[in-house]
């Protein structure tokens, strides 16, 4: 039916009008080419720019695998407590790590761990002073809010297409894609924590004289914070899950495990794996949720 009423109608309305292919390949062609030679051009640099991440990255790990496992759960049971001041959460800590260990993963997941460190402090480093930015500028926010939903809504193998071309393979590009992939929650809630501040606190410190500084380091962020908690907490499940997607550009730990598994159908090391990730991305989420909530509480005390 449909072929037999494009017969009576012109071309134009049954087939949709596309780009002439040839143009397509030329325009194409430029690009690729273009991004080729600016890479064969600043290589030096860009590797030069990345060196002081492979040392940060290579140290932090291996600290986290040459350290005897028990100071490595000591030290995590300590930060958890410290952060949480919560028993049970401490408990699933113990328990989480103790079933990593026991199944053979505690070396994987320790390079994992270093991965997701790097990953979350670099996206805190590049987050909060853009989403600082943000909050103090519409024009700043009109701007990076597009530029933030792309990178939120670009399918994450995508990423890894323009890192390989101009860092390579290995875990600097892996650690460079994750932080790209995990660093917009960052931002959009540093933003909307800053933002969300009481007008009238603000007056009263702009009554009492604060320089925009003053204001900014003794009212704003302080008050942003359990806002700014939750945006780590959700950067560093973002790097978690984004660890599996980096592995297949050379990052280790257990996205690399998963991804063999895959490849090799080895159901059993795909679920241990997995389920190691989960208990890591649980100890992680309660933790700082915990903490958050206890910013909250501190928060509402102090300033009724």
């Amino acid at each position: 039916m449909a072929s037999t009423l494009c017969n009576y109608l012109p071309e134009l309305l049954c087939k949709f009008p596309a780009i002439d292919q040839t143009l397509m390949r030329g325009v194409r062609k430029t690009v690729d080419d273009s991004f080729k030679s600016f890479v064969r051009a600043y290589g030096n640099v860009i590797d030069a720019l990345t060196t002081p991440l492979q040392h940060f990255l290579n140290g932090l790990e291996s600290l986290f695998v040459n350290t005897p496992w028990f100071i490595i759960l000591a030290v995590m049971v300590l930060v958890v407590y410290f952060a949480s001041r919560n028993m049970r959460i401490v408990a699933v800590t113990v328990i989480g790590m103790l079933f990593i260990g026991l199944v053979g993963l505690w070396e994987d997941t320790m390079i994992t761990l270093a991965i997701v460190t790097v990953s979350t402090l670099l996206a805190i480093v590049i987050g909060i002073p853009i989403g600082i930015l943000m909050a103090r500028s519409d024009r700043a926010q009109s701007v990076v809010n597009p530029i933030l939903d792309v990178m939120q809504t670009l399918p994450s193998f995508v990423y890894l297409i323009p890192v390989v071309m101009i860092f390579g393979i290995g875990k600097v590009p892996g650690v460079i894609a994750v932080v790209i992939y995990a660093v917009p929650p960052m931002i959009r809630l540093t933003n909307l924590g800053i933002r969300l501040v009481d007008r009238e606190v603000l007056e009263a410190a702009d009554a009492f004289g604060s320089s925009p500084g003053q204001k900014l380091m003794n009212v704003q962020i302080p008050l942003a914070l359990p806002t700014v908690m939750a945006g780590i907490n959700q950067t560093i499940m973002m790097s978690l899950a984004m660890v599996v997607v980096a592995s297949m550009i050379g990052v280790g730990g257990l996205g690399k495990n998963v991804l063999q598994a895959i490849s090799n159908q080895f159901l059993t090391i795909g679920f241990l794996n997995g389920f190691a990730l989960v208990a890591i991305a649980i100890i992680f989420d309660r933790t700082s949720q915990a903490y958050g909530k206890r910013l909250q509480r501190h928060t509402e005390v102090v300033h009724g």
